[in-house]
């Protein structure tokens, strides 16, 4: 990598976008669902189970803090038990566990230095050895899928249409 690329920090600043861009979409999701609606829960398939909006918006969330708490402490740990439905009752509930996760995202962010720290090895949960982007690529993947599935849960219980922020 040249001197003037290793520098940049292009990749670093659209990812961060991107990420941004996850959190913007759930909180205005989040500020739409009606209240009794948040945990509602389409009918259960077979061959699957069917979350509610807000499941699969905590889910999004969490793959994010689950990435961020193991790329600035080293704490892979899924916060699955502090995102269960009974811990976060309301949107509001889950709109200040959005904002938790988007500090740590943006504390994560923050030691970034420049798009050349992105090839940098991490030990992930797994114990293989990874780039950060590729762990930085596969928590957006996951939590857009997750977000995804918040936006077609909500079309089952709202006509409403949802900004593109």
């Amino acid at each position: 990598m040249s001197e003037k690329m290793s520098g940049e920090r292009t990749v670093i600043r659209t990812l961060e976008r991107q990420f941004a861009r996850l959190h913007d979409n759930s909180c205005a999701l989040v500020q739409r669902i009606p209240p009794d609606q948040l945990y509602w829960q389409p009918r259960q398939a077979r061959w699957f189970p069917a979350l509610s909006c807000g499941e699969h918006v905590l889910r999004s969330a969490a793959v994010i803090e689950q990435t961020f708490g193991g790329i600035t402490a080293n704490l892979w740990d899924d916060p699955f038990e502090w995102t269960l439905p009974e811990s976060l009752p309301t949107p509001d509930h889950v709109l200040e566990y959005l904002a938790e996760v988007e500090e740590t995202r943006r504390r994560g962010f923050a030691l970034f230095e420049r798009d050349a720290d992105l090839m940098k090895l991490i030990a992930t949960p797994s114990g293989e050895l990874l780039p950060l982007l590729a762990v930085l690529t596969d928590a957006l993947v996951r939590a857009s899928h997750y977000q995804g599935r918040a936006f077609a849960t909500f079309r089952l219980i709202s006509d409403e249409r949802l900004p593109h922020v």
